[in-house]
């Protein structure tokens, strides 16, 4: 930023800005250490039109500001600044164009533009100005894809303190294949501890059984992908309740690892896989209990028991507990109040 040149503002421009009702352009010199008006041209047509009328306004070798009215508080501040002007005063204009907007009221401009030549103030090179201020900022290829992953990430709001809701995958539209539907209607009507892996063929935009086994929780995170995401329905009997229960849980891991693509592709078809699953699993056995909160990793060797409890909030509830049963009643109990002693005697 240059520094300001301690230039004033004559009063008789503040006069001609405040008051400039049918005005398209106001043409700002410097003459004996003050910024002076010099010219108004006033609005004959639209704004792109009465461009045409500026370069004559101009010299080849004189800087210059213009303040260009677009609507009744819309102003573009211009610095017309040629190359073929004197050092000196590219300098003083340069150090001066602050010191002039603040005096102005540099809320009103709304756009700058900054030319070397008349042909930057044509209504052709204005048309590009705008082109070019309205385009994307430039990304690399790499740039771009962890744009994509965070706008995918971020679009996604929270449910309580663990579960992320991401409401482009309610929109995916992925579809199941048979042999998936078939493993997850096994796995709610069985009793015993065991895994369905999901993974998405992205070609089809299809969620493929990738494999149906049992599990035991310790072997849980050796059974996930550790180099691309995946979902998981664990069913886990556990004791952890009163009184024992299975539960289904339904794990997203995505390591840090995975490819980006696969990661964009899976964060954004977890809302809607997770929906899916539960109807088809409570479709298939109105009895089975499914875990009120989804489980989601980015190490999926974090898997253990201990982390399983702390996630779904098992560390210290049991079904009497949410109901008010006798154990918490116990633990309320009064006790009956006791006096303090007083302080001793003196002697």
């Amino acid at each position: 930023m240059s520094p300001t040149s301690g230039i004033a503002i004559a009063p008789p421009l503040v006069t001609e800005f405040a008051n400039a009702h049918n005005t398209r352009f106001i043409k700002v010199s410097i003459q004996n250490e003050l910024l002076v008006h010099d010219l108004t041209i006033p609005a004959a047509a639209s704004f792109h039109q009465d461009l045409a009328l500026l370069p004559d306004a101009l010299d080849d070798n004189v800087p210059a500001y213009i303040l260009a009215k677009l609507a009744q508080s819309d102003w573009i501040a211009i610095s017309y600044v040629p190359e073929s002007a004197q050092v000196r005063d590219k300098m003083l204009y340069a150090s001066s164009r602050a010191s002039l907007l603040k005096a102005l009221g540099s809320t009103l401009f709304t756009d700058s533009i900054f030319a070397t030549s008349k042909a930057d103030l044509t209504p052709e090179a204005y048309a590009s100005h705008k082109r070019h201020s309205s385009a994307p900022k430039p990304l690399s290829a790499r740039e771009q894809e962890m744009a994509n992953v965070r706008a995918a990430e971020s679009s996604g709001a929270y449910e309580g303190s663990r579960t992320r809701v991401n409401h482009i995958g309610t929109a995916l539209g992925l579809h199941w294949s048979q042999d998936l539907e078939d493993a997850v209607s096994q796995l709610a009507q069985g009793e015993q501890a065991a895994i369905v892996i999901i993974e998405i063929e992205r070609a089809t935009e299809t969620l493929l059984l990738k494999s149906n086994t049992d599990a035991t929780i310790d072997s849980l995170p050796t059974l996930l992908p550790s180099a691309q995401p995946s979902y998981a329905l664990f069913a886990w009997p556990h004791e952890h309740t009163t009184p024992p229960r299975r539960e289904i849980v339904f794990i997203y891991a995505c390591p840090s690892t995975s490819p980006i693509k696969d990661r964009m592709i899976y964060s954004s078809g977890v809302s809607s896989t997770y929906e899916a699953a539960k109807s088809l699993l409570l479709n298939a056995s109105p009895t089975a209990r499914i875990a009120s909160r989804k489980i989601e990793t980015s190490d999926p060797s974090e898997l253990n028991e201990a982390h399983l409890r702390s996630e779904l909030g098992l560390d210290s509830v049991s079904v009497d507990d949410r109901l008010g049963g006798s154990i918490a009643r116990d633990s309320e109990e009064k006790k009956a109040f006791a006096r303090p002693r007083g302080p001793a005697r003196k002697r």
